[in-house]
């Protein structure tokens, strides 16, 4: 099978999300979500990761809205919003993640923490 690039799919060996970055014949190169290092995997031990797999990464849902009175989400936001219109899959979800772990260093853990 052949997967798409941006693609979030499961390391079923690992049991680890990634993202599908580019395919050569029977493997296929992925990454962790929001970039790292490029790993190839056999199409075989690959499988397409579940909503709740996604939500679990803090890959869903998709259409993310700024915290009020945070420029930082603000321009994340943005920039998760321009890399949709590009239609760039692996731009869009690097996009969302780098708003997530803001919020989640930021927002949820409070600053410093």
């Amino acid at each position: 099978m052949t997967y798409r690039n941006g693609a979030f799919v499961m390391d079923t060996r690992e049991n680890q999300i990634a993202q599908v970055i580019g395919n050569a014949g029977r493997r296929v190169q992925v990454r962790r979500p929001g970039g790292g290092l490029e790993w190839e995997v056999p199409c075989s031990v690959l499988r397409l990761a579940t909503r709740e797999e996604r939500e679990a990464a803090g890959l869903w849902p998709v259409g993310p809205r700024p915290l009020l009175g945070c420029g930082e989400c603000a321009d994340l936001t943005a920039a998760w919003r321009e890399a949709v219109a590009g239609e760039d899959e692996v731009e869009t979800g690097d996009a969302l993640v780098a708003l997530r772990r803001h919020r989640r260093a930021s927002h949820l853990l409070g600053e410093g923490q």
